[in-house]
């Protein structure tokens, strides 16, 4: 078994969060996560107070294990969102897009376990100093919005830099991930597109159908020209569009602001997978089947702990 200092902190069996999906990750898909073993996580995303306290109430009816609450900072109902969480009082936050400094003294207040998304060394060197308990250091063969850095190039300087435990994100969807993870220096990892086609996740099933039957060079980058809003999703008529539309000569920042505004909820609560948003990570070519939570977290930690156990026939 593998014991990390992240179960001993969150008291749970596995150290494995589910990622925060916007439009996927609610409190169905995170009870099963918890139930199964790891963290499953609710998603914010651009959703208001009354929706999160929903979600919550959700997850608290179908487990009695930890779960967390994933918000964008740079939401709209962002503070209302921080307000929910500490009166509602999940056993994590994870923060995205934004400095989570401002909210962190009310969630340690209520109890709360604060693990920013971080992309770089200085962003998590900031959260440290704001109080945060643990980073999720996630690169860029992530899905959705992405950083600069790979996960193997940034896991291993964000761990020398900080002196909390680091969890490592992007690119990561079997137990070779984790083990590789755990030897660059992390204490967890964070999975997203792995959950996508488990058989909890509400997400439509051609959304689930476009990850499973995705290759090594599926996916594609969108959003780069300008920053700002760069993002990784499964290449259909929508990315293609929106990397045509973006290096055009006469293209603007201002222009190509609001092209993505609605595709994700297309592709994931409506279907459409052609002019929809189908976010996923790079790990997707090697997802082939749909499965519960509990045979994906209990898989991926017999190959870890496997991968681990076998890496002494390398030292001579």
């Amino acid at each position: 078994m593998i014991a990390s200092p992240i179960c001993d902190m969150l008291g749970i069996q596995y150290p494995v969060f589910q990622g925060g999906m916007a439009w996927i990750a609610d409190g169905k898909l995170a009870a099963a996560v918890s139930n199964a073993g790891g963290l499953g996580i609710i998603s914010a995303m651009n959703a208001n107070a009354e929706y999160v306290r929903e979600q919550i109430h959700i997850a608290r009816g179908l487990t009695d294990k930890p779960f967390g609450v994933n918000i964008m900072l740079m939401s709209p109902f962002a503070a209302e969102c921080a307000q929910v969480c500490a009166e509602e009082k999940p056993a994590v936050i994870t923060t995205g897009a934004g400095s989570a400094a401002p909210y962190i003294p009310m969630w340690k207040e209520a109890g709360i376990r604060v693990i920013p998304v971080i992309a770089s060394v200085t962003m998590a060197k900031q959260a440290e100093k704001a109080g945060a308990d643990a980073v999720i250091a996630e690169g860029q063969e992530s899905g959705g919005h992405i950083g600069e850095l790979t996960t193997m190039a940034l896991v291993p300087q964000v761990a020398d830099a900080v002196s909390i435990p680091v969890l490592a994100a992007g690119g990561i969807g079997d137990g070779r991930g984790i083990a590789a993870a755990l030897m660059l220096g992390a204490k967890g990892v964070q999975m997203g597109t792995r959950f996508l086609v488990a058989k909890e996740c509400g997400v439509h099933q051609n959304y689930k159908d476009m990850v499973l039957s995705a290759k090594d060079i599926s996916t594609q980058v969108t959003g780069r020209r300008f920053g700002g809003n760069t993002c990784r999703g499964i290449k259909n008529a929508f990315t293609r569009g929106f990397v045509k539309q973006e290096y055009a000569p006469d293209a603007t920042p201002e222009s190509i602001a609001d092209l993505g505004a609605g595709s994700l909820r297309r592709a994931a609560v409506e279907g459409d997978v052609k002019t929809g948003s189908v976010l996923a990570g790079q790990i997707s070519g090697l997802i082939t089947k749909e499965q519960t939570c509990e045979e994906i977290l209990t898989e991926i930690m017999q190959e870890a702990e496997s991968c681990l156990r076998g890496g002494t026939a390398w030292v001579r």
